[in-house]
């Protein structure tokens, strides 16, 4: 395989698993200790942006307000034994910051189209919408087969 195809194939992976699972877990860094959160995604459709939504209030924003710096880690585990064959997982590695102005509109739309029970929530005027802008990917499969692709 080249590598084009080789990048084909992994994006395609990344799509796959994106468009399949909902949640993902966030890692932040604030108080000098990381901080791991539960949350609701949507990628766009280029992979470079993943979108979240999360209140004011919480941790993960304060976090994220002083270091802008995450991993995202998105999988289908199903904790089988079978896992350590099948499973896949992705790691995003990029800087989340609230988006504001005319790109909320879009980023809102594209969170609301897979996660349409969460409007009232991210509706709030309490609730911030944030994207990661993605700089990497690296993707396991069968355990410890780890593949890399940087984002443009």
């Amino acid at each position: 395989m080249n590598e084009l195809d080789e990048i084909s194939a992994l994006t395609q992976t990344i799509e796959e698993l994106c468009a399949a699972q909902k949640l993902a877990a966030l890692s932040s860094y604030g108080n000098g200790q990381p901080y791991a959160s539960l949350i609701a995604f949507a990628a766009s459709d280029d992979l470079k942006h993943i979108i979240f939504a999360t209140t004011r209030s919480t941790r993960k924003y304060a976090n994220l307000s002083s270091e802008s710096k995450v991993a995202l880690l998105i999988d289908n585990r199903s904790n089988q034994g079978q896992d350590f064959s099948y499973a896949v997982a992705a790691t995003a590695l990029g800087r989340a910051e609230e988006v504001r102005g005319p790109q909320r509109k879009s980023f809102q739309e594209m969170y609301l189209r897979k996660h349409p029970h969460l409007k009232d929530f991210v509706s709030s005027p309490s609730c911030a919408l944030l994207a990661v802008s993605v700089e990497k990917y690296y993707v396991v499969t069968r355990f410890q087969n780890v593949r890399e692709l940087h984002m443009p």
